[in-house]
């Protein structure tokens, strides 16, 4: 076997409430445009035909309560509070019962978003990754079990920043379930245990500036917190 040049680092490994393991994280995958409240303070309109996904390093996913410095290359750079979900087993092609038993567990997540850059690049019809794929930019709160929590029905989801709510919202606003959403998505991947899909996020979204704080939560989950440092 050939050798490595260099190492790399270990992958991230979120919490998990009640186990003393955690959960490796591989792929991250993101539904867009999942709420159409969010869709139309973005300005474009929601795609009911099927969702629609970009993804994220997970290089650049860190916990929550990290303090992470403002980003550079953006002067508008924006929080996204969301319902992650953490897939337990392979699961192809999947019925919504498969896509139901595939789902290890549930989590809070921050899709934090160079929005200027992403809105530039979306005019010149080109990939989003400035805007989204960035260090430090995709925040994971510690997982709970399926079993432990669920289904999801009409939990809330909120963000404040600075202790001023800024997006609040239910579950059931999202337009693709949890299993619509997983039965798609494994449709053109093999899904496996350490990737994670980001549902979306409600209207409300806005910018942050450094030395401001996020807090936001989802009912039952563990909370999730992000600070906003000087740019490096």
């Amino acid at each position: 076997m050939t050798k490595s040049l260099f190492p790399l680092p270990e992958p991230l490994i979120i919490p998990v409430q009640g186990e003393e393991s955690g959960y490796p994280v591989g792929r991250i995958f993101c539904v867009g445009r999942n709420y159409a409240a969010h869709a139309a303070e973005m300005g474009v309109e929601v795609d009911r035909e099927a969702p629609f996904y970009f993804t994220k390093s997970s290089a650049n996913a860190v916990l929550s309560g990290t303090s992470c410095p403002y980003p550079p290359g953006t002067e508008n750079f924006h929080y996204e509070m969301e319902l992650a979900l953490a897939i337990g087993a392979p699961v192809f092609r999947a019925t919504p019962a498969e896509a139901n038993a595939a789902i290890y567990g549930y989590g809070c997540a921050l899709d934090m978003t160079r929005r200027d850059l992403q809105i530039r690049e979306r005019k010149k019809q080109r990939p989003w990754d400035l805007g989204k794929d960035l260090e430090q930019g995709t925040v994971f709160a510690p997982l709970t079990k399926a079993s432990d929590w669920g289904p999801v029905t009409d939990q809330r989801i909120w963000l404040t920043l600075d202790g001023d709510t800024k997006q609040d919202a239910t579950l059931t606003e999202l337009i693709w379930s949890v299993e619509e959403i997983i039965c798609h998505l494994s449709g053109f991947y093999h899904l496996r245990p350490g990737d994670l899909i980001l549902t979306g996020t409600p209207a409300g979204v806005g910018p942050v500036l450094a030395g401001q704080h996020m807090q936001g939560g989802i009912t039952g989950l563990a909370p999730i917190s992000l600070h906003l440092s000087d740019a490096a």
